[in-house]
């Protein structure tokens, strides 16, 4: 059985080696198993793809892929789909903290029936940040529906060959490939496996990398935060109709009492807040409509290593 192990790959020119060297341990260890590797650089700004064109030379099963700049983790995935050539694909992260021993329960898994496997870590090696990021992320995940409530989302995750056909067809220059295969199959599972520390280096991960995957649970396969635009605006309208009815019987009651210029000024602020918040959700599926529809690519590939011709022409004409 062919597996195509695909690693995005940024800032990663001291960890790699070391990836792929255990990789290849664990694999030897497995005769019924060949590997396929397919190593994207996201236009990282070291020499990562320096690294991955000497491990290319090393090993004809790797295969090398640099971006024209840095797209994020999730457009590196798709750029390594034309690639995979296996029968399973197995995404990893390129610090080390994924065992490569975890891939064959997952693989085992997949032969049980289910599309998508994900490795389950009850203890995460990050910092507290990463973890409460990843945790935001997978709860709006649940909440939008794009995901079932008692899965445990990871990088590390394996596909079958149905997986891979469907998110080669998924072509949205917002790409979540995880988010866009809960829409396609529910055979979807975890393995619980261990998380380990980084072999070097620290994460990547930033309060922009939040916000945009927070935007992207929100927004992609789904209109509920239209819809709960709609709630809030419903709701805002009897609340300022209710304070309106108040402030007539007041001054009925009363006619000596003075116009309210705090109440008023209050209320008007709250009631444009909510109109800027909806408005800024409206804003984010409009732009999202008009960079989709003008063909706005996921990435670009500047350059590779060891592809078969037809692979580059599949991802030339993805482009």
């Amino acid at each position: 059985m062919l597996v195509s192990i695909c690693i995005p790959c940024y800032r990663s020119a001291k960890t790699l080696p070391a990836v792929v060297e255990e990789i290849r341990r664990e694999f030897a260890l497995h005769p019924g198993y060949d590997y396929q590797l397919v190593l994207v650089s996201d236009g990282s700004p070291d020499n990562t793809y320096e690294v991955i064109r000497s491990l290319c030379k090393e090993d004809e099963k790797i295969i090398g892929v640099e971006l024209s700049r840095n797209y994020g983790q999730a457009a590196a995935k798709q750029a390594a789909l034309p690639f995979a050539a296996g029968d399973a694909l197995v995404y990893m992260d390129d610090d080390g903290q994924h065992p490569a021993a975890g891939i064959f329960p997952m693989l085992d898994k997949l032969a049980e029936g289910y599309d998508v496997v994900y490795a389950a870590f009850p203890q995460k090696h990050h910092s507290w940040f990463k973890r409460a990021g990843s945790s935001l992320y997978q709860a709006v995940s649940a909440w939008m529906g794009n995901r079932p409530r008692d899965i445990a989302v990871s990088s590390f995750t394996a596909w079958n060959r149905i997986a891979i056909e469907a998110a080669r067809k998924y072509h949205s220059p917002f790409p979540a490939a995880g988010l866009y295969l809960n829409r396609i199959t529910t055979r979807i599972a975890n393995v619980p496996m261990e998380h380990r520390d980084r072999i070097a280096g620290k994460s990547n991960y930033s309060l922009k990398s939040l916000f945009a995957l927070t935007v992207t649970a929100l927004t992609n396969f789904s209109i509920v935060p239209l819809r709960v635009a709609s709630f809030v605006g419903a709701l805002t309208a009897v609340f300022g109709f209710l304070v309106a009815v108040v402030m007539v019987i007041r001054k009925l009651l009363n006619s000596n009492i003075a116009a309210g210029y705090t109440t008023s000024i209050a209320v008007q602020a709250f009631i444009g807040g909510v109109i800027m918040v909806m408005l800024g959700i409206l804003g984010e599926y409009v732009g999202r409509i008009f960079m989709t529809v003008s063909d706005l690519p996921q990435y670009t590939v500047r350059q590779t290593e060891n592809a078969p011709a037809e692979e580059k022409k599949e991802d030339e004409a993805h482009e």
